[in-house]
């Protein structure tokens, strides 16, 4: 699917202010959704808004379907009756440049918690209602996904956190291990389902507040699950796994020029076979909440559809591993008679083959153009924009990259040269340079990160591919977000022919 000339700004959640540590949406997510349309975008990228696991990473969730309690908002739980206002009158201190998330999720947690107490015993009818309405509608995810959570939290003070260490009857789901254990853990099971209808009258309300004003979201998926997720306890005939539940085959890339021992990711592989004999279904349901949560949806490792790297799990790389075909043009045209037009960008970064291209452009999914890649090396690099067709998404960077000005500030002279003489330009103000460059592109969708607008060095790095701990943390101050920043990203937006053109009425 084509997309029409547009530009936006990538930013998660997590990096609002607040005064609770973390960004939520309260009033600092609706403020942004202002700034985009004071700066004329129409287009908020977000990373994947699933319950965050080890590493703190939103691509390694607990569920492909839940989202995450710590982005409720507490402020807009007291205004909606949820809380009482004195819940909130003393708060620990958070920093506020930076998540601290072990701080962060205590605190949360136990004000979480609270917020369920107070709803069962104060709840209005209405708000009842609409919780029960909300857990028979997501029942399908929703049961397997609150009773994970539970079981999971009961074994982490226990004997272990990860589902294949649980009791063998629960970790396989013997049918009357689920239903004691369902019983014995009622209220914790009851909490889940209703953080994740907190979860989901939240952020609807903030996606339909930004959609009314024009501003679509684009969402994020990673193609492979986390193997300790609801998703693989719940469905695990869709998955390489032995007797025990433990994974025989994992996810990876193999060895490149970026790294000698390749990338272990550690997800289990996708049983394709099996998916297909059931017209893929669990995907269609994946693919449907992702519709839900956002308009367009970013798939990472969308090469993993048409091959991916096969590794044996004791094996400590990804050196030793194979090519597996994926389900190709099947699975898209299968998900295309589902659920009809699929507004996806196909994730195409790394050493990508013509059958790859190939199948993108079957469904013309757009494709990924990151700016900071295409200096320094061949002088007719795909990812400089002369090169571009129009059908693709081009990045000064993603959360993956250096902040535009810390990637200049480290790079090697070659590549300082080729950007200056490229752009013509001095280097002083790299990071809207790199900006305008975007959105003069021919590329019909343009995004730049909120780091790089506000011309910030690698302090507000997001994230370091394979580097565990310390990441995930940015986060901005109210006064950060300017007029200026606004007045200047709008200009360039409508020079360059990316505000869209409002229908006129009848």
């Amino acid at each position: 699917m084509r997309f029409e000339r547009a530009a936006g700004i990538l930013l998660h959640p997590t990096s609002f202010p607040s005064r609770y540590g973390i960004g939520d949406f309260g009033d600092a997510a609706y403020q942004f959704v202002e700034f985009l349309g004071d700066s004329k975008q129409s287009l908020w990228q977000i990373l994947p808004l699933g319950p965050t696991g080890y590493g703190d990473s939103p691509y390694q969730c607990f569920s492909a379907f839940a989202g995450n309690p710590l982005l409720i908002s507490p402020d807009r739980l007291v205004r909606d009756g949820y809380l009482p206002e004195t819940a909130v009158s003393q708060l620990p201190h958070f920093p506020q440049h930076a998540v601290d998330f072990g701080p962060v999720i205590e605190y949360k947690t136990a004000l979480l918690q609270q917020a369920h107490e107070h709803f069962l015993a104060h709840g209005s009818s209405n708000q009842k209602a609409g919780y029960q309405r909300f857990c028979t509608e997501q029942s399908s995810w929703l049961e397997d996904f609150a009773l994970f959570m539970a079981l999971k939290n009961h074994h982490v003070a226990h004997e272990g956190g990860v589902w294949n260490t649980w009791p063998r009857e629960i970790a396989l789901r013997e049918p009357d291990a689920l239903a004691s254990w369902g019983e014995k853990l009622a209220t914790e099971v009851d909490r889940h389902k209703f953080l994740q209808f907190l979860f989901f009258q939240q952020w609807l309300s903030l996606k339909a507040y930004a959609n009314e004003r024009g501003i679509q979201i684009i969402g994020d998926i990673p193609i492979f699950v986390a193997f300790d997720s609801a998703d693989v306890w719940a469905n695990p005939e869709l998955f390489y796994l032995d007797e025990t539940g433990a994974p025989t085959v994992i996810a990876g890339v193999p060895p490149d020029y970026f790294s000698e021992t390749g990338q272990r990711w550690g997800n289990p592989l996708y049983r394709w076979e099996r998916m297909a004999e059931r017209g893929y279904a669990w995907w269609a349901s994946r693919l449907q909440m992702c519709f839900t949560q956002a308009d367009i949806v970013r798939i990472d490792h969308f090469r993993g559809f048409d091959a991916y790297w096969e590794i044996p799990a004791d094996e400590p790389t990804a050196v030793v591993g194979q090519w597996v075909p994926g389900p190709g043009a099947k699975f898209f045209q299968a998900m295309l008679d589902q659920l009809g037009e699929l507004p996806l960008i196909a994730e195409d970064l790394g050493v990508i083959t013509s059958e790859v291209i190939a199948l993108r452009e079957e469904f013309d999914f757009p494709g990924m153009k990151i700016l900071q890649f295409a200096f320094g090396g061949e002088q007719n690099s795909t990812f400089l924009p002369h090169t571009f067709n129009k059908n693709c998404v081009v990045y000064t960077g993603t959360h993956d990259n250096e902040t535009v000005l810390g990637w200049y500030q480290n790079a090697n002279d070659a590549e300082r040269d080729h950007i200056r003489r490229y752009m013509q330009i001095s280097g002083q103000n790299i990071s809207w340079d790199m900006t305008r460059l975007a959105y003069a592109s021919v590329a019909n969708t343009a995004v730049a990160t909120l780091q790089d607008l506000m011309g910030l060095g690698n302090e507000a790095r997001m994230n370091f591919p394979g580097k565990v701990g310390g990441y995930w943390r940015w986060r901005y101050l109210p006064h950060m977000l300017t007029d200026g920043i606004a007045k200047r990203l709008g200009d360039m937006t409508e020079l360059y022919g990316r505000v869209p053109q409002l229908e006129e009425s009848n």
